[in-house]
């Protein structure tokens, strides 16, 4: 019930934020347009949180190419948004400048995101305890429900530590494109 609440909000979230011009010229252009079938795009991010628009300007240019319905764009943003928020915020001990890089590609109807820093090891889904989602929301904890949104969302989760860096890759099968 509260996972279908969050669902719902957030795609509330999602109307407000599409209702800007850039966006809707890009609705404009898919719905002319068929979509893609394959494809992809890396790019690099400062773990700052001013770089957060960028990510979901990203996000959005990619999701439209693909010719996504907004359920399905706002399920990606929700997850990117809560991974990337959670590496600049838990990931770093010193305050110098770090890259998160960010590749995500379309092919077989299966969308794959890998994000990848370096950071504090960490692994998302062996350290962070399931969230409670059945006690009222003043007696929760906060946090871990950005990665149980992850798993929620994603067909196939995996982390590896390669070298100095973080590697978490996330699959999403869309059906609708």
């Amino acid at each position: 019930m509260m996972l279908e609440l969050v669902c719902f909000l957030v795609l509330g979230i999602c109307d407000f934020r599409h209702k800007t011009p850039n966006t809707k010229y890009y609705r404009e252009k898919v719905s002319r347009s068929p979509a893609m079938t394959e494809g992809k795009i890396s790019f690099k991010l400062k773990n700052n949180l001013s770089e957060l628009d960028t990510l979901l300007q990203n996000l959005e240019n990619f999701c439209v190419q693909l010719g996504l319905s907004k359920r399905c764009k706002c399920e990606i943003d929700l997850v990117s948004e809560e991974l990337f928020t959670n590496i600049i915020s838990h990931g770093y001990t010193d305050d110098a400048e770090h890259w998160i890089e960010i590749t995500i590609s379309f092919e077989h109807g299966t969308l794959i995101m890998r994000i990848e820093d370096d950071g504090t090891p960490f692994n998302p889904l062996e350290e962070v305890e399931s969230p409670d989602l059945d006690s009222p929301l003043e007696e929760r904890c906060v946090g871990g429900l950005g990665v149980h949104l992850a798993k929620h969302f994603s067909k196939d989760v995996v982390y590896e530590r390669r070298g100095d860096k973080n590697i978490l890759t996330l699959k999403k099968v869309i059906s609708e494109t």
